[in-house]
């Protein structure tokens, strides 16, 4: 049996070289369980994503904030997986994790839930001062609900506090 195969004009995606990552390819999403070992796994992803795509120089930032996130939403997630999201934009990194979560509609409920997050995140709230970035949770504005977490890490800032945590 014989097979013939047309001549295509386009070339196929292996006949073009690939594009070394730089920063502003950072692009990466990936759901992990909701387990304690998961921001282990978090961290050694983001260690090896940023030294690909050349941004060593925010991995102390980057790995502690992203441990927090993932910490916090392994501990309050109601269902088995949180979901990350890592990119870089605009000189920043921007680490943004979803965990199943509701938001209450009850104020007090709301209040009491709040502040236990945001109790569990200060850590996070020191690095990324020290960053001079920003973060905050809220509602997660997909289907199925849940809460959002998010932080900004500008590369500047980051650099200064890899300076600054080498120090110690």
């Amino acid at each position: 049996m014989s097979v013939s195969v047309g001549l295509c004009p386009i070339a196929a995606p292996a006949d073009i070289p690939p594009a070394p990552p730089t920063p502003e390819t950072l692009s990466y999403s990936f759901t992990l369980p909701a387990a304690p070992h998961s921001p282990a796994i978090a961290r050694a992803a983001a260690r090896t994503v940023l030294r690909a795509h050349g941004l060593e120089d925010m991995t102390d930032a980057a790995v502690q904030v992203l441990g927090e996130l993932t910490a916090c939403a392994y501990r309050l997630a109601p269902t088995t997986e949180v979901y990350v999201s890592l990119r870089y934009r605009d000189d920043a990194l921007r680490v943004t994790l979803y965990d199943a979560h509701p938001r209450h509609t009850h104020p007090r409920l709301a209040t009491v839930c709040d502040t236990r997050r945001r109790a569990a995140l200060r850590v996070l709230a020191c690095v990324v001062k020290a960053c001079a970035g920003d973060w905050g949770f809220g509602d997660a504005r997909q289907p199925g609900g849940g809460t959002r977490m998010w932080a900004v890490l500008p590369r500047n800032g980051a650099r200064g506090y890899a300076t600054s945590a080498g120090g110690r």
